[in-house]
């Protein structure tokens, strides 16, 4: 019940994607419907697809890692800058990453991807800009303070999304995590000189 309270957008998030994504896994017309399709975009105008596809997932394991993400980050991000707030985030993050990824792969009418990675990479650099010395573990097993992973994160997303064919979506990861950056830095504009300070004082 107190978590329900404390950050009740992250744990909705998480409902909406685990229910479209298991709808999705066992109905693939519903799948084929809202998957972030190139062709049905341009040719249909079908832009809701910017947005349902980062409900849906391609599979389990696919769906566990965002959701663990979303959770792990979005529970401390809600925490810092309330419902509201995460929820702009969140949203802008999706949404800069599926432009992104439309910008990127628009003259390749076969190209599809899903998956909440664009928002969730939102959340993440989020999360490294407010407490850029907190320490993540890279591969579950290197610490790493959350500015270097957050930094690294957006240069390999940036070197990846140039690739011509590649199985992840790399653009939408990178946009996200640029978007999900900017929109931080509006909720809280004193963070960059926080972060700034923080910088400073360890630099000596």
């Amino acid at each position: 019940m107190d978590a329900v309270q404390v950050y009740p957008a992250t744990l909705v998030l998480i409902a909406l994607n685990v229910i479209a994504s298991v709808v999705a896994f066992n109905n693939p017309e519903f799948f084929d419907r809202y998957s972030f399709w190139i062709k049905p975009i341009r040719q249909g105008e079908e832009w809701h697809r910017f947005v349902t596809s980062a409900f849906l997932h391609v599979n389990g394991l696919h769906l566990f890692i965002n959701m663990y993400v979303l959770y792990m980050f979005g529970q401390i991000l809600e925490a810092y800058v309330g419902s509201g707030g995460f929820l702009i985030l969140y949203a802008a993050s999706l949404l800069g990453g599926n432009v992104w990824e439309y910008a990127d792969k628009r003259n390749q009418p076969g190209y599809r991807s899903v998956g909440a990675s664009g928002a969730t990479s939102g959340v993440i650099t989020g999360f490294c800009l407010f407490y850029p010395f907190a320490t993540l573990y890279l591969f579950f097993a290197i610490p790493i303070w959350a500015i270097v992973f957050g930094a690294g994160f957006i240069i390999v997303s940036f070197v990846l999304s140039q690739r011509d064919q590649t199985m992840v979506a790399h653009g939408a990861h990178l946009g996200g995590a640029l978007t999900g950056l900017v929109i931080a830095m509006l909720l809280r504009p004193e963070a960059w000189r926080q972060m700034i300070d923080q910088v400073a004082s360890r630099i000596g």
